[in-house]
């Protein structure tokens, strides 16, 4: 299970870094995360990710704690976009990871 575990902390590293670089305002936002870790995720390099990711724990966590949240991006009736929309926008609200 820890090799799924850092091969899943890996693939979200390298996915965020390259969001990152390429649309820093948008990774934030879809990233749940602050300015400040983003910062630090781009600067990271190839053998700290590796690090990082070896960690005995899950990196990326579910940004919805709401179990109406999940209703919504699970619903596949036929208005699904209208409640991934509402879905967003109520992520949006939520308060972004801080560093401590």
């Amino acid at each position: 299970m820890m090799a799924e575990i850092r091969d899943a902390n890996l693939g979200y590293l390298m996915l965020a870094q390259q969001m990152i670089r390429s649309d820093k305002a948008a990774a934030i936002f879809r990233l749940g995360i602050g300015p400040e870790i983003a910062d630090l995720l781009e600067k990271l390099s190839n053998p700290q990710l590796l690090k990082l990711a070896g960690a005995n724990m899950m990196l990326a966590r579910f940004r919805f704690e709401d179990d109406a949240i999940l209703g919504m991006l699970t619903n596949y009736n036929k208005n699904g976009a209208l409640a991934q929309s509402h879905a967003a926008i109520l992520m949006a609200r939520q308060p972004v990871e801080q560093i401590n």
